[in-house]
């Protein structure tokens, strides 16, 4: 059975960076729609003393969802050194697909078919489909390929994760703040290899009384205008069920790979907040009854580049492996975790071995 792995990858990051002086002139109100009354720059530094989000990017107006993602594909292909007209799938992951600057949702045609289209790719047998998970949704665009891949229906595949999160969100919103936009890809391929790539992965699906805890709704100033929907989050649920829920999880899959903690040189977490990752990687040290660890396991980009949904794991990848991350490096033939938690609510994890 063939293994999948990473031949090449890309990233994009928009000029653009927003500080907390771009949200001084805001009017803050809370999830019930009560405004705030305080002024706006101590609302700004409370909510950088707790996601330590000092500056996240936006892209110009001028710029879409599909085109970051062709900039981040490009880049991934020539950096695979392979020939495009040879990709058997292109798997797009996004949430929102290509959002117009009024803030509308627009999947037709597809995102991956877009990018096929601005690549040139010619062959009628590059399959394009699009990956919605929320947050998730690039992880779980790797373990479709990886399916693909050993199910032998697929050999060369570009897997893409963007969004354009600040065309989506509610001016009104102090969680506003914590989304930005950005894109990153990875092309994957098979090989005969033993025991290197995604090596195991696992997929939890909680769509029950956690259905709405991420969800699209209109603004929570009953003053604007109701009919326009935005990212809308319950943040406190989402914290409680990310720590009860997420470290088990990558622990299942660190345990399906026959590893151990010790075995792990990365965790690639999704930057959703980084209180919230600082204590999903404390508890899962503390599944394997480890108090004190390196914090270096756990790379962390939000504070530069806030939470960009399924574009945060690629991204990081790519920094940290053309050498773009001060202090972090991949071991050869070494063991990383890529684990994300959003919308669904969903997690997934994958443990990834270094040929």
């Amino acid at each position: 059975m063939p293994n999948t792995i990473i031949i090449g990858s890309g990233s994009y990051l928009p000029n653009r960076v927003i500080g907390r002086d771009f949200f001084l002139d805001s009017e803050f109100y809370t999830e019930d729609g009560i405004k705030i009354d305080k002024p706006a720059e101590e609302t700004i530094a409370k909510f950088v003393e707790i996601t330590e989000i000092e500056n996240r990017r936006f892209i110009d107006e001028d710029l879409s969802n599909s085109q970051i993602g062709f900039e981040a594909a490009k880049l991934a292909i020539a950096d695979a050194n392979v020939d495009q007209e040879e990709l058997d799938y292109i798997i797009y992951a996004s949430n929102f697909g290509e959002v117009t600057v009024n803030g509308y949702a627009d999947f037709m045609p597809t995102m991956a078919a877009r990018v096929k289209n601005k690549l040139g790719i010619k062959n009628r047998k590059c399959v394009t489909y699009d990956m919605l998970f929320g947050c998730p949704g690039w992880v779980e665009a790797m373990i479709l390929s990886d399916n693909l891949i050993k199910a032998k229906v697929a050999k060369t595949i570009l897997v893409i994760g963007a969004e354009t999160l600040s065309r989506v969100t509610d001016p009104h919103d102090r969680n506003r703040m914590i989304f930005a936009d950005g894109a990153g890809a990875v092309v994957v391929k098979a090989t005969d290899e033993e025991n290197v790539g995604i090596i195991a992965h696992n997929t939890i699906c909680d769509n029950g009384i956690e259905l709405n805890y991420l969800a699209n709704g209109p603004s929570i100033n009953k003053e604007a205008d109701q009919k326009r929907l935005y990212v809308r989050m319950l943040g406190r649920k989402i914290y409680e069920y990310a720590l009860k829920n997420v470290p088990a999880a990558i622990k299942e899959t660190i345990d399906d790979a026959g590893l151990s903690i010790e075995d792990i040189d990365k965790i690639l977490i999704h930057q959703a907040n980084a209180k919230m990752d600082y204590a999903m990687i404390e508890r899962l040290h503390k599944l394997y009854d480890i108090k004190d660890y390196d914090h270096a396991i756990s790379p962390m980009t939000i504070q530069e580049f806030g939470n960009s949904s399924v574009a945060t794991i690629p991204t990081m990848f790519d920094l940290i492996i053309k050498g773009k991350m001060t202090g972090h490096s991949f071991k050869d033939k070494g063991n990383i975790v890529m684990t994300s938690v959003g919308a669904g609510m969903n997690i997934n994890a994958i443990v990834y071995k270094f040929p």
